[in-house]
């Protein structure tokens, strides 16, 4: 992820269930709060899962990347600046690097491609328009 801050940020408490005997967020939690800002990300640009429901689409996540450089601890307030990385004709991959708030270094950096699939096939289908058109203008 580059080093200039996202525009969107998700906040997050991290919560005594989210960490682990070592006293700091347990190490796949990170997929799950990486996972909770791609949710808010999309619902930022429109695009909440009941709209996606309603435009007759579904998304899965066909990849999930995280590398770590720090560690969260119970009640930590987290920053998790996403963007897009790529977009390409049936998939997009969206990065993510985790804050603790009020910090400038990330605690874990990572993404997660996903691909649109039509719910009732499962099969891949192309992007739609009005979503990347929202990506764009977003990001600019």
């Amino acid at each position: 992820m580059a080093e200039t801050r996202a525009r969107f940020t998700y906040p997050l408490k991290v919560r005594y269930a989210d960490t682990d005997a070592q006293g700091h967020v347990f190490f796949g939690n990170y997929f799950t709060f990486m996972d909770e800002a791609c949710g808010g990300y999309l619902a930022a640009l429109g695009f909440p899962w009941k709209r996606l429901a309603e435009l007759g689409l579904d998304i899965f996540y066909v990849d999930a990347r995280c590398s770590y450089t720090g560690s969260a601890t119970f009640d930590d307030w987290l920053e998790i600046d996403t963007r897009l990385g790529r977009m390409g004709n049936t998939s997009f991959t969206l990065e993510c690097a985790i804050y603790r708030k009020g910090e400038d270094q990330p605690l874990a950096s990572g993404q997660i491609t996903s691909v649109v699939v039509n719910p009732r096939t499962r099969q891949p289908q192309r992007v739609p328009d009005e979503i990347r058109q929202a990506v764009e203008n977003f990001e600019r």
